[in-house]
Protein backbone atom coordinates (compact mmCIF):
# COMPACT_ATOMS: atom_id res chain seq x y z
CA UNK A 1 0.00 0.00 0.00
CA UNK A 2 1.06 3.58 -0.62
CA UNK A 3 1.63 6.18 2.07
CA UNK A 4 -0.61 8.51 0.06
CA UNK A 5 -3.50 6.08 0.57
CA UNK A 6 -3.72 7.47 4.13
CA UNK A 7 -3.68 11.18 3.32
CA UNK A 8 -6.46 13.54 4.36
CA UNK A 9 -6.64 17.32 4.33
CA UNK A 10 -6.49 18.79 7.84
CA UNK A 11 -6.89 22.54 8.45
CA UNK A 12 -4.18 23.70 10.87
CA UNK A 13 -6.70 25.47 13.10
CA UNK A 14 -8.20 22.09 14.07
CA UNK A 15 -4.98 21.00 15.78
CA UNK A 16 -5.80 21.43 19.48
CA UNK A 17 -3.20 23.56 21.25
CA UNK A 18 -4.55 23.31 24.80
CA UNK A 19 -6.60 20.77 26.77
CA UNK A 20 -10.27 21.53 27.40
CA UNK A 21 -11.36 22.47 30.92
CA UNK A 22 -12.86 19.09 31.85
CA UNK A 23 -11.17 15.95 30.55
CA UNK A 24 -14.25 13.87 29.82
CA UNK A 25 -16.13 16.72 28.08
CA UNK A 26 -14.18 16.22 24.87
CA UNK A 27 -16.22 15.04 21.90
CA UNK A 28 -16.40 11.35 20.99
CA UNK A 29 -16.97 10.09 17.46
CA UNK A 30 -18.41 6.57 17.58
CA UNK A 31 -17.54 4.52 14.50
CA UNK A 32 -19.09 1.15 13.65
CA UNK A 33 -16.09 -0.64 12.19
CA UNK A 34 -18.27 -3.00 10.14
CA UNK A 35 -20.61 -0.47 8.50
CA UNK A 36 -18.75 2.84 8.98
CA UNK A 37 -21.87 4.38 10.60
CA UNK A 38 -21.09 7.40 12.79
CA UNK A 39 -22.54 8.87 15.99
CA UNK A 40 -21.54 12.19 17.56
CA UNK A 41 -21.30 11.98 21.35
CA UNK A 42 -19.14 13.20 24.24
CA UNK A 43 -16.47 11.18 26.02
CA UNK A 44 -18.55 10.93 29.19
CA UNK A 45 -20.98 8.86 27.07
CA UNK A 46 -18.39 6.09 26.58
CA UNK A 47 -19.87 3.83 29.32
CA UNK A 48 -23.11 3.55 27.31
CA UNK A 49 -21.16 1.62 24.65
CA UNK A 50 -19.53 -0.78 27.10
CA UNK A 51 -21.01 -4.06 28.31
CA UNK A 52 -20.67 -6.24 31.37
CA UNK A 53 -17.94 -8.75 30.63
CA UNK A 54 -15.84 -6.36 28.55
CA UNK A 55 -12.35 -5.43 29.66
CA UNK A 56 -10.72 -2.04 29.14
CA UNK A 57 -6.92 -1.98 28.84
CA UNK A 58 -5.09 1.30 29.50
CA UNK A 59 -1.42 2.31 29.34
CA UNK A 60 -0.23 3.52 32.75
CA UNK A 61 3.07 4.99 31.54
CA UNK A 62 3.87 8.43 32.93
CA UNK A 63 5.60 11.13 30.89
CA UNK A 64 9.09 12.07 31.96
CA UNK A 65 9.52 15.87 32.21
CA UNK A 66 12.33 15.24 29.77
CA UNK A 67 12.88 18.71 28.27
CA UNK A 68 15.73 20.59 29.92
CA UNK A 69 16.58 24.20 29.09
CA UNK A 70 19.93 25.50 30.27
CA UNK A 71 23.23 26.97 29.15
CA UNK A 72 26.64 25.97 27.86
CA UNK A 73 29.63 26.82 30.02
CA UNK A 74 31.19 28.44 26.96
CA UNK A 75 28.14 30.69 26.59
CA UNK A 76 24.75 30.41 24.91
CA UNK A 77 21.61 28.44 25.59
CA UNK A 78 21.00 24.73 25.13
CA UNK A 79 17.96 22.46 25.10
CA UNK A 80 18.03 18.71 25.69
CA UNK A 81 15.22 16.16 25.36
CA UNK A 82 16.00 12.93 27.19
CA UNK A 83 15.23 9.88 25.06
CA UNK A 84 16.79 6.79 26.61
CA UNK A 85 18.34 5.96 29.98
CA UNK A 86 21.70 4.25 29.38
CA UNK A 87 22.42 3.79 33.08
CA UNK A 88 24.96 5.36 35.48
CA UNK A 89 23.75 8.92 34.75
CA UNK A 90 24.13 8.59 30.99
CA UNK A 91 21.26 9.40 28.60
CA UNK A 92 20.74 9.51 24.87
CA UNK A 93 19.34 12.97 24.11
CA UNK A 94 18.17 15.24 21.37
CA UNK A 95 20.10 18.52 21.59
CA UNK A 96 19.60 22.02 20.23
CA UNK A 97 21.62 23.66 18.82
CA UNK A 98 23.29 20.41 17.78
CA UNK A 99 26.37 22.01 16.25
CA UNK A 100 27.12 23.73 19.58
CA UNK A 101 26.98 20.52 21.64
CA UNK A 102 30.08 18.68 20.51
CA UNK A 103 31.73 15.99 22.67
CA UNK A 104 33.31 17.63 25.70
CA UNK A 105 30.76 20.47 25.93
CA UNK A 106 29.80 21.29 29.54
CA UNK A 107 26.15 22.10 30.26
CA UNK A 108 24.31 23.58 33.23
CA UNK A 109 20.64 23.53 34.25
CA UNK A 110 18.75 25.12 37.13
CA UNK A 111 21.59 27.44 38.09
CA UNK A 112 23.99 24.53 38.42
CA UNK A 113 21.72 22.16 40.37
CA UNK A 114 22.15 19.79 37.42
CA UNK A 115 25.22 19.76 35.18
CA UNK A 116 26.16 17.53 32.28
CA UNK A 117 28.94 16.63 29.87
CA UNK A 118 28.39 15.68 26.23
CA UNK A 119 30.33 12.43 25.81
CA UNK A 120 29.73 11.43 22.20
CA UNK A 121 27.50 11.63 19.13
CA UNK A 122 25.26 8.60 18.56
CA UNK A 123 24.07 7.23 15.26
CA UNK A 124 21.50 9.64 13.82
CA UNK A 125 23.05 12.66 15.53
CA UNK A 126 21.66 12.24 19.05
CA UNK A 127 24.05 13.06 21.91
CA UNK A 128 25.20 10.74 24.69
CA UNK A 129 25.21 12.94 27.79
CA UNK A 130 26.43 12.19 31.32
CA UNK A 131 24.58 14.07 34.08
CA UNK A 132 26.07 15.17 37.43
CA UNK A 133 23.77 15.84 40.39
CA UNK A 134 23.11 15.21 44.06
CA UNK A 135 20.19 13.12 45.27
CA UNK A 136 17.73 11.26 43.04
CA UNK A 137 17.83 12.07 39.34
CA UNK A 138 14.07 11.76 38.73
CA UNK A 139 13.37 14.18 41.59
CA UNK A 140 15.83 16.69 40.11
CA UNK A 141 14.15 16.23 36.74
CA UNK A 142 10.68 16.80 38.24
CA UNK A 143 11.91 20.18 39.53
CA UNK A 144 13.83 21.36 36.46
CA UNK A 145 12.31 19.55 33.49
CA UNK A 146 9.41 20.54 31.25
CA UNK A 147 6.98 18.38 29.33
CA UNK A 148 8.31 17.40 25.88
CA UNK A 149 5.16 18.39 23.99
CA UNK A 150 4.71 17.20 20.40
CA UNK A 151 6.10 19.51 17.68
CA UNK A 152 2.61 20.50 16.46
CA UNK A 153 1.74 22.05 19.86
CA UNK A 154 3.09 25.59 19.91
CA UNK A 155 1.57 26.89 23.16
CA UNK A 156 3.20 26.43 26.57
CA UNK A 157 1.32 24.04 28.86
CA UNK A 158 0.04 25.79 32.00
CA UNK A 159 -0.56 22.65 34.08
CA UNK A 160 1.89 19.81 33.45
CA UNK A 161 -0.55 17.24 34.88
CA UNK A 162 -2.89 17.82 31.93
CA UNK A 163 -0.32 16.00 29.78
CA UNK A 164 -0.53 13.01 32.14
CA UNK A 165 -3.37 10.51 32.46
CA UNK A 166 -5.08 10.41 35.86
CA UNK A 167 -3.88 6.80 36.26
CA UNK A 168 -0.26 7.31 35.15
CA UNK A 169 2.20 5.44 37.38
CA UNK A 170 5.26 4.08 35.59
CA UNK A 171 7.53 6.97 34.63
CA UNK A 172 9.41 6.59 31.36
CA UNK A 173 7.56 8.05 28.35
CA UNK A 174 8.77 10.87 26.13
CA UNK A 175 5.17 11.54 25.05
CA UNK A 176 1.78 10.90 26.61
CA UNK A 177 -0.47 7.97 25.67
CA UNK A 178 -3.01 10.61 24.72
CA UNK A 179 -6.16 8.49 24.28
CA UNK A 180 -6.17 8.14 28.06
CA UNK A 181 -6.16 11.89 28.73
CA UNK A 182 -9.98 11.94 28.48
CA UNK A 183 -10.58 9.69 31.48
CA UNK A 184 -11.41 10.92 34.96
CA UNK A 185 -11.41 8.83 38.13
CA UNK A 186 -15.20 9.17 38.26
CA UNK A 187 -15.60 7.91 34.69
CA UNK A 188 -13.41 4.88 35.42
CA UNK A 189 -15.51 4.15 38.53
CA UNK A 190 -18.69 4.35 36.42
CA UNK A 191 -17.20 1.95 33.86
CA UNK A 192 -16.22 -0.57 36.55
CA UNK A 193 -19.68 -0.29 38.12
CA UNK A 194 -21.10 -1.63 34.82
CA UNK A 195 -19.15 -4.85 35.28
CA UNK A 196 -16.31 -3.87 32.94
CA UNK A 197 -12.87 -4.96 34.13
CA UNK A 198 -10.23 -2.20 33.98
CA UNK A 199 -6.57 -3.22 33.73
CA UNK A 200 -3.24 -1.77 32.67
CA UNK A 201 -0.23 -2.38 30.49
CA UNK A 202 2.86 -0.22 30.33
CA UNK A 203 4.39 0.99 27.07
CA UNK A 204 6.93 3.79 27.34
CA UNK A 205 6.21 6.05 24.38
CA UNK A 206 9.29 7.20 22.47
CA UNK A 207 9.64 10.30 20.31
CA UNK A 208 9.78 7.90 17.39
CA UNK A 209 5.99 7.93 17.61
CA UNK A 210 6.16 11.31 15.82
CA UNK A 211 8.60 10.09 13.17
CA UNK A 212 6.95 10.41 9.74
CA UNK A 213 6.66 7.58 7.25
CA UNK A 214 9.14 8.52 4.52
CA UNK A 215 8.87 5.50 2.24
CA UNK A 216 6.20 5.54 -0.48
CA UNK A 217 5.49 1.85 0.08
CA UNK A 218 4.40 1.57 3.71
CA UNK A 219 5.72 -1.99 3.99
CA UNK A 220 9.23 -0.52 3.68
CA UNK A 221 8.83 1.61 6.82
CA UNK A 222 10.91 0.54 9.85
CA UNK A 223 9.12 1.06 13.17
CA UNK A 224 10.89 2.41 16.25
CA UNK A 225 11.14 0.00 19.19
CA UNK A 226 9.45 0.71 22.53
CA UNK A 227 9.60 -1.13 25.86
CA UNK A 228 6.36 -2.56 27.21
CA UNK A 229 5.07 -4.70 30.08
CA UNK A 230 2.01 -6.94 30.51
CA UNK A 231 1.53 -7.54 34.28
CA UNK A 232 0.16 -10.79 35.67
CA UNK A 233 -3.23 -9.30 36.60
CA UNK A 234 -3.76 -7.88 33.10
CA UNK A 235 -2.74 -11.14 31.43
CA UNK A 236 -5.25 -13.01 33.62
CA UNK A 237 -8.13 -10.56 33.01
CA UNK A 238 -7.60 -10.42 29.25
CA UNK A 239 -7.36 -14.21 29.03
CA UNK A 240 -10.52 -14.68 31.12
CA UNK A 241 -12.34 -12.10 28.98
CA UNK A 242 -11.38 -13.80 25.72
CA UNK A 243 -12.39 -17.24 27.00
CA UNK A 244 -15.73 -15.92 28.25
CA UNK A 245 -16.53 -14.25 24.93
CA UNK A 246 -16.19 -10.68 26.20
CA UNK A 247 -14.55 -7.85 24.29
CA UNK A 248 -11.02 -6.56 24.84
CA UNK A 249 -11.04 -2.79 24.33
CA UNK A 250 -7.68 -1.06 24.03
CA UNK A 251 -7.36 2.56 25.08
CA UNK A 252 -4.88 4.04 22.65
CA UNK A 253 -2.63 2.66 19.96
CA UNK A 254 0.09 2.01 22.56
CA UNK A 255 -2.14 -0.40 24.52
CA UNK A 256 -3.19 -1.99 21.24
CA UNK A 257 0.41 -2.51 20.10
CA UNK A 258 1.38 -3.99 23.47
CA UNK A 259 -1.48 -6.49 23.48
CA UNK A 260 -1.00 -7.49 19.86
CA UNK A 261 2.76 -7.86 20.33
CA UNK A 262 2.47 -10.36 23.19
CA UNK A 263 -0.86 -12.13 22.56
CA UNK A 264 -1.05 -15.79 21.68
CA UNK A 265 -2.80 -16.86 18.48
CA UNK A 266 -6.11 -17.21 20.37
CA UNK A 267 -5.80 -13.73 21.91
CA UNK A 268 -4.85 -14.94 25.38
CA UNK A 269 -1.88 -13.49 27.26
CA UNK A 270 0.87 -14.44 29.66
CA UNK A 271 2.74 -11.92 31.84
CA UNK A 272 5.64 -10.60 29.80
CA UNK A 273 7.92 -7.63 29.19
CA UNK A 274 10.17 -6.71 26.31
CA UNK A 275 10.66 -4.49 23.28
CA UNK A 276 8.20 -4.23 20.41
CA UNK A 277 8.48 -2.69 16.97
CA UNK A 278 5.21 -4.12 15.68
CA UNK A 279 3.82 -2.24 12.66
CA UNK A 280 0.08 -2.72 12.21
CA UNK A 281 -1.44 -1.71 8.87
CA UNK A 282 -4.33 -2.98 6.68
CA UNK A 283 -4.11 -6.70 6.13
CA UNK A 284 -3.07 -7.35 9.74
CA UNK A 285 -5.22 -9.92 11.55
CA UNK A 286 -5.92 -8.84 15.14
CA UNK A 287 -5.41 -11.56 17.74
CA UNK A 288 -6.48 -9.82 20.93
CA UNK A 289 -8.31 -6.50 20.68
CA UNK A 290 -11.90 -6.13 19.55
CA UNK A 291 -12.38 -2.37 19.85
CA UNK A 292 -10.26 0.77 20.24
CA UNK A 293 -10.54 4.14 21.96
CA UNK A 294 -8.14 6.56 20.30
CA UNK A 295 -7.56 10.18 19.33
CA UNK A 296 -7.43 11.57 15.79
CA UNK A 297 -4.05 11.02 14.14
CA UNK A 298 -1.73 12.68 11.66
CA UNK A 299 -2.26 12.14 7.92
CA UNK A 300 -0.03 9.37 6.52
CA UNK A 301 1.09 8.32 10.02
CA UNK A 302 1.62 4.76 11.29
CA UNK A 303 -1.21 5.43 13.77
CA UNK A 304 -3.89 6.12 11.16
CA UNK A 305 -2.62 2.98 9.39
CA UNK A 306 -3.17 0.97 12.59
CA UNK A 307 -6.72 2.29 12.98
CA UNK A 308 -7.38 1.53 9.30
CA UNK A 309 -6.29 -2.07 9.88
CA UNK A 310 -8.98 -2.38 12.56
CA UNK A 311 -11.87 -0.48 10.97
CA UNK A 312 -11.07 -0.36 7.24
CA UNK A 313 -9.28 2.43 5.42
CA UNK A 314 -12.43 3.76 3.71
CA UNK A 315 -14.38 3.85 6.98
CA UNK A 316 -11.55 5.65 8.78
CA UNK A 317 -10.97 8.25 6.07
CA UNK A 318 -14.72 8.91 5.86
CA UNK A 319 -14.87 9.34 9.65
CA UNK A 320 -11.95 11.77 9.51
CA UNK A 321 -13.56 13.71 6.66
CA UNK A 322 -16.75 14.10 8.71
CA UNK A 323 -14.72 15.03 11.80
CA UNK A 324 -13.06 17.85 9.85
CA UNK A 325 -16.45 19.07 8.61
CA UNK A 326 -17.83 18.96 12.16
CA UNK A 327 -14.78 20.82 13.53
CA UNK A 328 -13.54 18.11 15.88
CA UNK A 329 -10.26 18.89 17.63
CA UNK A 330 -7.29 16.83 16.47
CA UNK A 331 -4.19 15.18 17.98
CA UNK A 332 -2.87 15.08 21.55
CA UNK A 333 -5.25 17.54 23.22
CA UNK A 334 -8.06 16.85 20.76
CA UNK A 335 -11.23 14.77 20.72
CA UNK A 336 -11.58 10.99 20.62
CA UNK A 337 -12.97 8.14 18.51
CA UNK A 338 -14.38 4.81 19.58
CA UNK A 339 -14.07 2.11 16.93
CA UNK A 340 -16.16 -0.97 17.76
Amino acid sequence: MKKSDFYFDLPEELIAQTPIAERDHSRLLHVDKKTGALEHRHFYDLPSYLREGDCLVLNDSRVLPARLIGSRRSGGSVELVLLRDLGEGRWECLSRPGRKTKPGTELSFGGGELTATVESVAEGGNRIVRFHYEGIFLEVLERLGKMPLPPYIKEELQDAERYQTVYSREIGSAAAPTAGLHFTRELLDEIEAKGVKVCYVTLHVGLGTFRPVKEDEIEDHAMHAEFCIVPERTARIVTETKKAGGRVIAVGTTSCRTLESFANADGTLEPKSGWTNIFIYPGYRFKCIDALVTNFHLPESTLIMLVSALAGRENVLHAYEVAVQERYRFFSFGDACFFE
